[in-house]
Order: C-alpha cells, then sequence, then structure tokens
C-alpha cells in the first residue's frame, strides 16, 4: 500500500467518525424537535463516497456517474438510465427528445399533450417552452391521480401525448392509460418522480410508458442532492436524449479513454455541408440540447443510496401504514388516500383533504400541527392554471377542474419518510387527536 493509500484509509476513517460526532440522529424532544415531511436519510458510507470522489478530483460526470446509470437500469430493468442534473431537467430532456427532428415521429408546435391539472410546475413548463398545448383535466379525490372520463373526453385530432405524474408515490391508473394511448397511437410519459419503488402488478412505475423521469432532490426516495434521471427501452430515444443532455453534440464517445482520435476512432471523419475538409465530431452538434450533466459528486451518492432503497421503500410503507391506521378515526372530517388494488405504493408522503362540511379549515389544521413543530405541505401547485406564472399560457381545458380547486382549497400533506421513527409518528398521531379533541 502506498502513501496515497494509506492517506486515503485514515481519511475515510475520520470522515465515519465526524458522522458520528456531527450527524448521528438526536433523540426525539416531543414538541421541541420539528418533524420534517421529508428530509435526506444518510449516514457514513454517503460522505464518505463523497469524499472519495472529491480526492479523487474527476469533478463533472464520470467514472461514477456511468455506473450509476448502469445500476439505475438495472433496478428497473430497462436498457437505458440517463443521468441529469434534476427531475425537472429530465422532464425538459424527454420533451426535447420527443419534438428532436432525429425522432421518427416527432411532436409539433400546436399538438396536444393531456395532463392534469393537479401537477408540480416543471410537468408543464417544458410543454410550454416547445409550443405544445397542454390539455389539463381533473384529478381523482383521495388518489388525486388524473382522471380517466376526462382523458378520454380531452382526446381530439391534435392529441400526441399523455404526460401523466404519479402524484405522491400513488399509481396513475396505468391499465386504461396504456390501453387508450395505444388506441390513439398516443405517447405515454411518466413522471414518476415522486414514486421510485412503487409497483404495479409487481412491474415498477416508470417503466411502462415510452420514457420516464426520476427526481433525486433530498424530498425523494433517494438522493444525489440535485438530481434525475430519464428512462426509457427506445435505443433511438436515448441516443438523442443524451445528445439534448450534452450540449446537442452527436458525438457519444467517452473521451476519458486518452484516445485522440475519439473511442470509434472516426472522430476526424465527419463533414458539415459547405464547410471543406473534415470536422471535428466531438463538436458536431445534431440537437438544439443543453447542459443537463450532473457531476461525479452527485453519482457517487446515488450509488450508495440505491443499495439502501429497497429499506427506504419498506420504511415508507410502513410509516405510511402506522400514520393512516391512526387517522382513519377521522375520515368524517378527512377525505383519506385511496389507491388501486394491484399498487404496491412507496408512498412519498400522506395526503388529506378537509372535507368542505368539516367545522375547520386547512389552515386551522395546518397551522395546528406547525405550531407543534410538525411540517405540512400543500399538494404542489394546486390548480396549476391558477398560479401566476400559468395564468396566461396557451393551453386547453375539459370540465370544470372541480377537484382540483377543492385540493388547491383543502388538501395537504404530512411526512412519511424513513427519517421518521416510532416516537415522531405517536406524537404526530397524537396532536391530530388533540386538535379534534379541542375543535370538534
Amino acid at each position: 500500500m502506498n502513501q496515497a493509500d494509506q492517506l486515503r484509509q485514515e481519511i475515510q476513517r475520520l470522515v465515519a467518525e465526524f458522522y458520528q460526532v456531527t450527524h448521528a440522529k438526536q433523540p426525539f424532544i416531543p414538541g421541541q424537535t420539528r418533524i420534517h415531511y421529508a428530509g435526506r436519510v444518510f449516514d457514513e458510507q454517503e460522505l464518505i463516497a463523497l469524499v472519495n470522489t472529491a480526492l479523487d478530483f474527476w469533478l463533472t460526470f464520470g467514472r461514477a456517474g456511468l455506473a450509476f446509470e448502469k445500476r439505475l437500469a438495472e433496478y428497473f430493468g430497462v436498457s437505458n438510465a440517463i443521468m441529469v442534473n434534476s427531475g425537472s431537467s429530465a422532464n425538459l430532456a424527454v420533451i426535447a427528445t420527443l419534438c428532436s427532428r432525429q425522432n421518427e415521429n416527432p411532436l409539433h408546435p400546436g399538438d396536444e399533450v393531456i395532463t392534469p391539472a393537479a401537477t408540480f410546475p416543471t410537468t408543464v413548463a417544458p410543454l410550454v417552452q416547445y409550443n405544445l398545448t397542454p390539455v389539463f383535466v381533473d384529478c381523482v379525490l383521495g388518489s388525486y391521480q388524473i382522471d380517466l372520463a376526462a382523458v378520454e373526453a380531452a382526446i381530439s385530432t391534435r392529441t400526441r401525448m399523455i404526460f401523466v405524474p404519479h402524484i405522491l408515490g400513488n399509481m396513475a391508473p396505468l391499465d386504461r392509460l396504456i390501453e387508450i394511448a395505444r388506441r390513439h397511437d398516443l405517447y405515454l410519459i411518466e413522471d414518476t418522480c415522486e414514486a421510485m419503488g412503487s409497483r404495479y402488478n409487481g412491474k415498477l412505475l416508470g417503466t411502462w410508458g415510452t420514457m420516464s423521469t426520476l427526481s433525486f432532490y433530498p424530498a425523494h426516495h433517494i438522493t444525489t442532492a440535485e438530481g434525475g434521471a430519464v428512462l426509457t427501452d427506445n435505443e433511438a430515444l436515448a441516443k438523442t436524449c443524451r445528445s439534448i443532455r450534452d450540449w446537442g453534440r452527436d458525438c457519444w464517445c467517452d473521451h476519458r479513454t486518452g484516445n485522440s482520435n475519439g473511442a470509434c476512432g472516426k472522430r476526424f471523419s465527419y463533414q458539415i455541408p459547405g464547410v471543406p475538409g473534415v470536422y471535428d465530431h466531438k463538436y458536431l452538434y445534431s440537437n438544439i440540447g443543453y447542459n443537463l450533466r450532473p457531476t461525479d459528486l452527485q453519482a457517487a451518492l446515488g450509488l450508495v443510496q440505491l443499495e439502501k432503497l429497497p429499506a427506504f421503500e419498506q420504511a415508507r410503507k410502513r410509516n405510511f401504514k402506522t400514520l393512516y391506521d391512526g387517522l382513519k378515526k377521522f375520515e368524517e372530517y378527512l377525505i383519506l388516500p385511496t389507491w388501486d388494488a394491484r399498487a404496491d405504493v412507496s408512498w412519498f408522503a400522506l395526503p388529506l383533504t378537509v372535507r368542505p362540511e368539516a367545522p375547520f379549515s386547512r389552515g386551522d389544521l395546518i397551522g395546528w400541527l406547525e405550531k407543534r413543530g410538525i411540517e405540512t405541505r400543500f399538494l404542489f401547485a394546486g390548480n396549476i392554471l391558477r398560479q401566476p406564472g400559468f395564468v396566461d399560457i396557451p393551453h386547453r381545458t375539459v370540465g370544470e377542474l372541480t377537484n382540483t380547486d377543492l385540493v388547491m382549497r383543502a388538501t395537504f400533506f404530512v411526512g412519511v419518510y424513513p427519517g421518521l421513527d416510532e416516537a415522531r409518528l405517536t406524537f404526530m398521531l397524537e396532536q391530530f387527536e388533540a386538535f379534534f379533541n379541542n375543535r370538534v
């Protein structure tokens, strides 16, 4: 063992010791310790992975990134996992890919995309940016997933795609959506950013559509700090998506090999019409792209987190069941979550809607919880069309969006993430009970 190896081992030992001193979980003090709705769950392994990668000082997407993509593809059982720098970037990359001239069946400006109005902003933003027309439909209370009847009613001669988010880890009605997409020759794209690990009939969400997206933001099922990914089994779309992620360049070689002529050996064999001589393939751009690449530090973190995902999934399901069972007695006042019997849900959170006839408001209930240190969140944008940035976007609406408006007024969620233990869950249920005893 050389001196560098010895120093690396000593650094790893000190990092593990630092974790125990600085980051080890502290005891829960009821009423004082804040109960977060989500958060990163980690130990010394993640810190060591980050420091190891930093010591190598390969900062941009590299060896760890390629390894993470390979492991992620294996976990989902797909041929391609393309890591990007956020789930929002993943949505952008998917829409850019489907609009690319390289796509055999590209989307065009004015084409319609059916999507729920109860959503996250960056599911819709790429549609606006690429001059596609979002067609907004209502959601179903309880599941908060897209309303199938409205989907059927929304289809027109311009419809090209259904872009469906799996809200809060729960499952959109995939069987019917797949049938509708096939019948009308539509793309079905899954936004799986909140649903990593959820399954339908034993098959992971994110593997049913043409393409799907993931997010590794710290609140989600695993974290790479910022980060996301695109999944697909379509090789042509995967190639285009990688190009769009990597500035739009045509070159696919790994240039870390040291071969000046590229891994393919053809780097200086390309021509551009009107330009005399050969052109460096590394600087040939076949798509209008972006730099959506993550860092190797993020990927190194993801490799460790991915190993822990099965345990994270079980903790989320266990925590959800504890809260759900404890809140069933309050169904007179709250709409509790519902899900398909064929779904095995790895919950992102537990959503609750205050019934319109309840003798209190959402503000009353979340005010009580927040004052006692229990974090709550609204269901993201609520009705996206009521958000200031989206009020005037070109769109079409099917139906009155009645449920979506109720979600915006009365729905919130609390956490079920793996960082919650029995003491915290018990305190949460006690505070719900205290509110109802006090107000009802």
